[in-house]
Parts: C-alpha cells; sequence; structure tokens
C-alpha cells in the first residue's frame, strides 16, 4: 500500500487506483456497490467520482473521494471497514491496493516523480496566474455557446457553468502542462 499523508486541516481527496485482473470487472462493480454506501456515511464525506476502464483497451479503475479534512479521510482509509472490503476485493486485483492522499490544491502541483511540493506562495501565484486569463476567456467561449443553445442567461447557472469550465481545464490541460514549464523555477 503506498500512502502519501499531508497533515493540514483542509479539504482533502485520496485518489486510489485498482488494476483489475481480466473478466474480473463484473465482481469488482459488485464489490464497489457494497463499499460505496460505507464510504457515503462515513463522517466527513463529501462526495466520491469513479473513472473507469476503457472496455478492451484498460483495466485501471480509478476512485476519487473528497472529505472534509484529511483527518477524517484518514480514518476511513485506516478503518477495519475499509480494510475488511480490501481484504474481500484483494483476489480482483492485479496490484495490491493503492492511494495517495492530498489536501487542498497540493495535488496540481505534483509530477510523477516529485515528492517535494512548492512553498504556498509560488502555488498562489501560479495558480493565479493561471486562472486569471482562463476566467476572461472561458465566458467568451461559453457564454455565446449557451445562448446558441436556447439557454436562457442566468447568473448562477453560467456561474456555475464558466467555474466549473475553468476548474476541469486547470486540472486537466492547464497545470499539468504549465507546471512542467516552470517546474525549475517552481520546486527551487
Amino acid at each position: 500500500m503506498k500512502t502519501n499523508f499531508i497533515m493540514e486541516n483542509q479539504g482533502a481527496s485520496v485518489v486510489i487506483s485498482h488494476h483489475i485482473l481480466d473478466g474480473k470487472q463484473e465482481e469488482y462493480e459488485n464489490w464497489l456497490t457494497e463499499i460505496v454506501p460505507l464510504t457515503k456515511h462515513s463522517k466527513g464525506f463529501i462526495d466520491w467520482q469513479i473513472i473507469r476502464p476503457i472496455p478492451d483497451l484498460t483495466f485501471v479503475y480509478t476512485v476519487i473521494i473528497r472529505f472534509d479534512t484529511i483527518e477524517n479521510l484518514k480514518k476511513w482509509m485506516e478503518s477495519d471497514t475499509r480494510k475488511k472490503h480490501i481484504e474481500k476485493a484483494n483476489s480482483l486485483f492485479r496490484k495490491n491496493d493503492n492511494y495517495k492522499i492530498k489536501s487542498g490544491l497540493d495535488f496540481l502541483f505534483e509530477t510523477e516523480n516529485q515528492t517535494k511540493v512548492p512553498v504556498r506562495w509560488k502555488q498562489f501565484l501560479v495558480t493565479w496566474s493561471a486562472i486569471y486569463p482562463l476566467s476572461l476567456l472561458v465566458p467568451f467561449v461559453v457564454l455565446p455557446f449557451l445562448r446558441l443553445l436556447k439557454i436562457p442567461a442566468n447568473h448562477y447557472s453560467d456561474g456555475l457553468l464558466i467555474s466549473g469550465c475553468i476548474v476541469f481545464l486547470m486540472v486537466f490541460a492547464v497545470m499539468p502542462n504549465y507546471t512542467k514549464l516552470i517546474r525549475r523555477w517552481l520546486f527551487k
């Protein structure tokens, strides 16, 4: 089991990777239906997402779980209930239960071989310098598209969709590439 705990009193996420044996996907899905309700009833649970493998191409399930504090997340991850369910599912895994816990936005700044997290002021500058241009550009793309689809203007729903697009771009496109580009300065 691979873990990485950062002890801070802020929201926390865990990314769990389960490499499933061929032909065991249905059993794993059944196992998920057992463990997910237990996770949802844990103290501090916020939400979870699952990224399923591409059929006939990949075999990795990635589960992302968010809790209100790293302490509550750690309690769940180390609980006897979870341990028993992991033992039950071990015969389905190619590799052991593998997870990584991060607090706040630290996961945006982590690279595969880099365990050091940059200082907070650099995280602030990098995040701000990435979000600012997106906050100017994304509304110019999203709002006309919404009006084209005949979706009426609404400050709250527009803001929700725009912020969702910005976060999506930050997590999946901008930050991985941006942090690679400036990594020498960022981790110095």
